[in-house]
């Protein structure tokens, strides 16, 4: 008879964690991923990027989307927000198919898309305004989103007088201004620094507490990852697919002292041993088992 096998400590949750979960398993779906894949053409022939991508994401719900370089993480938010068409499978949000670009989805870029010679305000305004909505109407809403973010004393000034932080802070009150069910975002923090970044993340986890709104967040940080969301789905690279969606046991809320607590330090191994496991040398990304000398030096430096 073979002995039961332990439970791996990454799913190890408290009373309080898995009720969460269940609270959040019974909320209704917001967006529904079925089967997508998506292959594009290259002088060489055909390469799938994406092979047989299938999640569900429920209301209020925070999932992160990790995997190597090359598992296709940018193709697949750029398809949940409708910028590129899936070679086959759907999307659905709310259960209608997403066809093209929506105000029901927002998104925020890892670069600073705001327009330059736009006041903060205004470049909150903007979207509203090409929603059909009046300046006075657009103004109020978009004050009403800069406090959120905490930036309203900032309303009148221009981009290139903000912190890079400060900057996604007003594009993601921009996003959240038009009101979208779910909130896209393609690594955000990647060009901060390290402490503006830890901010940034706690700034989210605060908006994102006190508005109603799903939020998909893609990343290559595992601590991000672990820190931010409720789930985490796994991608393995060549083709892009799923390879485990895990639960986060981490109880919220959060803070960095959760860093070194044995639910987190469990998650990150796992996490680890699924994108990066020992066996794996690739070659594609420059990774080689030898390393020419390029020195005369005679002495050396280990």
């Amino acid at each position: 008879m073979l002995n039961p096998q332990p439970v791996p400590p990454y799913l190890l949750q408290s009373d309080d964690v898995r009720a969460r979960f269940e609270r959040l398993k019974a909320r209704e779906t917001i967006l529904e991923v079925r089967h997508v894949g998506k292959c594009f053409a290259t002088p060489q022939g055909a390469c799938t990027a994406l092979n047989d991508i299938s999640f569900k994401t429920h209301r209020r719900e925070f999932v992160c989307v990790i995997g190597p370089s090359g598992c296709g993480k940018s193709t697949l938010i750029r398809i949940l927000a409708g910028l590129e068409r899936p070679t086959s499978g759907e999307v659905l949000l709310d259960g209608r198919p997403v066809e093209g670009p929506g105000a029901d989805r927002g998104m925020v870029f890892q670069g600073y898309t705001l327009f330059p010679w736009l006041t903060v305000k205004k470049n909150v305004m903007f979207g509203l305004k090409m929603n059909g909505l009046g300046t006075s109407q657009a103004e109020r809403e978009a004050l009403q989103w800069l406090d959120v973010v905490g930036l309203l004393k900032f309303a009148n000034v221009y981009p290139h007088q903000l912190s890079g932080g400060m900057k996604q802070r007003v594009a993601i009150a921009r996003a959240l201004a038009m009101r979208p069910r779910i909130l896209l975002m393609d690594e955000p923090f990647g060009a901060l620094d390290a402490q503006t970044r830890a901010r940034m993340q706690s700034y989210l986890l605060d908006i994102w507490r006190n508005v109603d709104i799903t939020i998909l967040f893609i990343t290559h940080d595992l601590d991000e990852a672990i820190f931010l969301a409720d789930r985490i789905l796994v991608l393995k690279a060549n083709p892009g697919e799923v390879q485990e969606l895990i639960e986060v046991p981490v109880p919220r809320p959060r803070d960095y002292s959760q860093i070194t607590s044995p639910e987190f330090v469990a998650t990150k191994a796992r996490l680890e041993a699924l994108i990066h496991p020992p066996s794996a040398i690739d070659e594609d990304e420059g990774i080689c088992p030898h390393i020419a000398r390029m020195t005369d030096v005679a002495d050396n430096v280990d």
